[in-house]
């Protein structure tokens, strides 16, 4: 498979030696570790059984839709984009609640930090340590000072409830489909429309279920095509975004974070 860059959006991806690096904890509790250096890709496979990791390739279609033109020339420019996804709906769904509000550098630093406190620890033979996120059982563990003590007193509620509610449901959760799913998990306290759609977005590659319309779309699209009239308010931009990118929402969405991202120097 080959790709021009590999997205590292996720908190999970950190700095490792010259390139970056990521534990990749599966539904059915395999630990792969993911390393990227330039386009150089290699996976090793910590517990569990070998299956494919959830790799997938956004491109820009070789015909444009007739309104993309604000937006498919700059992302061009970023060329193909390959994407890990989330494949344990728990950790998607807790990543998004500590990503609700919040800026994603600060979001990022939160997410690193409950890992280091309460995951598990992987040494890498550069003398990096990888943390995987905890389990929802181990959140239901923590008291109200450990989450204090990793600054995630505000996301304890939400996280609680969440960590429950899929120790209840994840088993039924993961065969519904996805735009079911992020009305399914609407019911949980605490997750909203944005944080549903960004956890199935997540942990299922389906980027037509991200909210589109949000800061971080709505901050790229502009940056990407500052000359194009962009609806600074979240529901206009959202009609403005269905009619430039037609059949194609869910790969112009994806890849206008990517091009985030890169500007961003995320890692």
């Amino acid at each position: 498979m080959s790709f021009d860059s590999l997205m590292t959006d996720h908190p999970a991806w950190q700095a490792a030696g010259s390139g970056r690096a990521r534990a990749l904890t599966l539904d059915t509790g395999a630990v792969w570790i993911v390393k990227v250096r330039g386009q150089q890709f290699t996976t090793t496979l910590i517990r569990g059984e070998q299956t494919a990791l959830p790799l997938e390739v956004f491109s820009l279609p070789p015909v444009p839709h007739p309104q993309a033109d604000p937006i498919h020339t700059s992302l061009a420019k970023v060329g193909s984009v390959a994407r890990l996804r989330s494949p344990n709906l728990w950790e998607a769904l807790a990543t998004a609640i500590i990503r609700q509000v919040i800026r994603a550098g600060q979001a990022r630093k939160l997410y690193r930090e409950f890992c280091l406190r309460f995951g598990d620890v992987i040494a890498l033979s550069d003398e990096t340590d990888l943390h995987t996120f905890p389990s929802a059982e181990r959140v239901l563990t923590l008291s109200d000072d450990d989450f204090t003590e990793s600054g995630m007193s505000f996301k304890r509620r939400p996280l609680r409830h969440a960590a429950t509610a899929f120790l209840s449901h994840g088993a039924s959760w993961v065969d519904l489909s996805p735009p079911v799913l992020v009305k399914e998990l609407q019911t949980v306290s605490g997750i909203g429309p944005w944080s549903a759609g960004a956890a199935v977005a997540d942990w299922s590659n389906d980027w037509a279920l991200y909210p589109y319309a949000d800061l971080a779309v709505r901050t790229w699209a502009r940056h990407a095509n500052p000359h194009h009239h962009w609806a600074s308010d979240e529901p206009t931009f959202g009609r403005q975004w269905r009619r430039v990118t037609g059949d194609h929402l869910a790969t112009y969405t994806l890849l206008t974070l990517a091009y985030g991202t890169q500007q961003a120097g995320a890692v």
